[in-house]
């Protein structure tokens, strides 16, 4: 296998507290795992807040330096990235989708500007009318055009058109990864299969590859081909996404699924938060267990 991402025993830790109560605190504890280059996949990282997650996609972007581990991407290491010109192409190949589309665009300027931006600097192109035409081009692949959106402000597109926008400007320079934080949880709920379905567009039409960050199991188990779920800075259980979402073996990926609020009892009072007991004992064991590996492909910290 030609590995497209090779994510190999990263760690994260953050100093926080002041200089007499100073601690570290582990983001990310030893997380491997790899993309193929050969089969383009969805592969879903799910965590609640502070699992990690998002802090795991800032190190792959190049955002956030890994404290120890390895990140390669097409056999170049993070550590390659540091002239201009690698940082740009690493760029072209690797594009992120951010969680509040109306943090992407400034508020004061044409969204269009920074798809024009974009075409400039990460596609090649050399007039106006190059730009326009890879920057229509790529708002037709989302089901937009470039009529729709030149001279428009982001207030005047909606949750779903917008990023919709967002995906669009990370295609124009043709990347082989997207990494998308969250992109369906600032969307109305009426408009976030709409992204999803997006998103496996991508990769059964455009063949990208794409990292999906998320809390939410419904859409993970719709678009997912594999995923790894976080606790607290570890990765619990990796695998195919519907042998672990179907029967889920560790504690923690247990809790999450029976934290799913069901319509059975709706409105008769009866709502009763999950047990945590088991996965907060898991996690106390954490640092002295490793991932196991299982019959039907995933791994299991235990």
């Amino acid at each position: 296998m030609t590995a497209l991402l090779d994510v190999s025993h990263v760690s994260k830790q953050f100093v926080v507290g002041g200089r007499l109560s100073r601690r570290r605190v582990d983001a990310v504890v030893d997380a491997s795992f790899s993309l193929s280059a050969d089969a383009p996949e969805i592969f879903t990282i799910i965590g609640e807040s502070g699992s990690g997650k998002t802090t795991l996609a800032r190190m792959i972007l190049g955002l956030e330096p890994a404290s120890s581990g390895d990140i390669h991407f097409e056999g170049r290491s993070s550590g390659e990235r540091r002239r201009r010109r690698a940082r740009l192409d690493f760029m072209r190949r690797v594009q992120p989708v951010f969680q509040n589309p109306f943090e992407t665009f400034n508020p004061l300027k044409h969204v269009d500007r920074y798809l024009y931006s974009t075409a400039r600097t990460l596609a090649g192109a050399t007039s106006r009318a190059a730009a326009a035409a890879a920057v229509d081009a790529s708002l037709q692949k989302v089901g937009l055009s470039l009529d729709e959106v030149a001279g428009r402000y982001a207030h005047e597109l909606s949750g779903g058109q917008l990023q919709r926008v967002a995906i669009a400007r990370a295609l124009i320079p043709d990347p082989a990864l997207i990494i998308a934080d969250e992109p369906v949880s600032m969307v109305d709920a009426s408009l976030r299969m709409s992204i999803v379905n997006l998103l496996r567009d991508l990769r059964d039409t455009l063949g990208v590859s794409v990292i999906y960050i998320t809390h939410d199991l419904a859409t993970a188990y719709y678009i997912s081909d594999r995923l790894a779920i976080m606790q607290q800075g570890y990765v619990v259980e990796m695998g195919p996404a519907r042998a672990i979402l179907d029967a889920p073996e560790h504690p923690y990926s247990q809790l999450l699924k029976e934290s799913v609020l069901s319509v059975d009892d709706a409105g008769l009072g009866h709502l009763v938060p999950a047990d945590r007991s088991a996965a907060i004992a898991a996690l106390e064991a954490a640092a002295t267990t490793s991932l196991q590996e299982r019959p039907d492909g995933r791994v299991v910290r235990a």
